[in-house]
Order: structure tokens, then C-alpha cells, then sequence
């Protein structure tokens, strides 16, 4: 468990105001089917949504960053991700920590080596094609799911960010814990599979 103590698991993510999902339960009396509380229009051509990231690591996380509009490019991800959050991270848990993050291409930008190596930021070598090795994603889930359960929902994009952020907040560490003490098991599992895909 101790090599996995100074992890700073990191990554983005998409909520959309609109559900991917393609099922929709709503619970009414009979006879309600048009109330207006009861049916739910949808948007298939718009609704928006918001990029956020963040890190996780055994007894801590970083706030959930929601990045305002633009797209994400290796300057965004130097300036608003490396040097606000992880190099202070980087501070407080010392020389031994290491940053895992995907092998997005803007994450490997030569601005964001340079920095990393400038801060002194060990990077965690990371399989290609293997976000299910990533604790966060199961974390994103927990959220997503969070934010799918909330009443009303969120409809506008700054309900969604309030929502988010708040909900973010709510999420058990010790949950988040538990998935970083799995990661033994699901180096195991993968090494099993020869990289294909593992239950996790």
C-alpha cells in the first residue's frame, strides 16, 4: 500500500446537462402522465456541459476544477492544473511524490515537461489504452451518478457547476481510499489479461 501513498491520480472529465443515458424512469400516479411535472422535454441538439478535473490521492484530493470556456491545451493545463494545484501538492507531500495522469496529448506538450522538470514533478508511467487501471474513474462514476440523483436538475450550466462543486465535496475519502488500496489488484488483474480489459 505505501507505494501507493504519495499517488496523485489525476483527470478530466465531461458532464453534460443532458443525460447520455438512454433510460429514463419517472415515477407518477396514474391518470399524471402530462402533468407538466411529469414529462421532460429533451434537447438532443444543444443543453451544454462543463470540463472539470482533479486529483485524488490516499487521505486528500485537490478542489474540482471547472475549466471556463476554451479549449484545453497544454498553456491551460500548465496554468490553470500544474501551477495552482499539483506543485503544491508536489510541496506538501515532498520529493517522493508522483503524478499519474493519461497520455492525453496535451498533457505530453513540451511546455508541460518543461514545468514538471522545472518543478521537480516525478510523472508515473502509464499504459496506453488503460483508463480502467485509473482510480478516478470510479470516483467520476460516484459523481455522476450524485449528480444524476439530485432534484430538480440542474438545467443551466452554472446550476450544473454549483451542483458539481457541491457534490464533489460530499464524496466520501474513505471511499476514495478504498479504490486507491485496490490498486495491487487491479495491477494484478491487468498484468493477467495481458492489458485487456479487467472487471474494474
Amino acid at each position: 500500500m505505501d507505494q501507493w501513498a504519495t499517488v496523485l491520480f489525476t483527470d478530466e472529465s465531461r458532464f453534460s446537462l443532458n443525460s447520455d443515458s438512454r433510460r429514463t424512469f419517472i415515477w407518477r400516479e396514474p391518470g399524471t402522465r402530462y402533468l407538466p411535472s411529469n414529462v421532460r422535454e429533451i434537447d438532443h441538439y444543444g443543453g451544454g456541459g462543463l470540463m472539470v478535473w482533479t486529483g485524488i490521492m490516499l487521505d486528500g484530493r485537490i478542489p474540482l476544477h471547472v475549466f471556463e470556456r476554451g479549449t484545453m491545451t497544454g498553456v491551460r493545463y500548465r496554468d490553470e492544473i500544474l501551477e495552482p494545484y499539483v506543485r503544491l501538492f508536489r510541496g506538501a507531500v515532498g520529493p517522493e511524490f508522483i503524478l499519474m495522469d493519461d497520455n492525453a496529448r496535451l498533457y505530453r506538450a513540451l511546455l508541460v515537461d518543461e514545468f514538471l522538470e522545472s518543478e521537480d514533478i516525478l510523472r508515473m508511467d502509464w499504459p496506453a489504452r488503460s483508463p480502467n487501471l485509473n482510480p478516478i474513474e470510479h470516483v467520476w462514476d460516484a459523481l455522476e451518478r450524485a449528480i444524476a440523483t439530485r432534484n430538480p436538475p440542474s438545467r443551466t450550466i452554472q446550476k450544473m457547476k454549483t451542483a458539481l462543486l457541491n457534490e464533489w465535496d460530499q464524496l466520501l475519502q474513505e471511499m476514495i481510499n478504498c479504490l486507491i488500496s485496490s490498486m495491487k489488484s487491479r495491477c494484478k488483474a491487468c498484468i493477467s489479461v495481458r492489458g485487456d480489459h479487467t472487471p474494474y
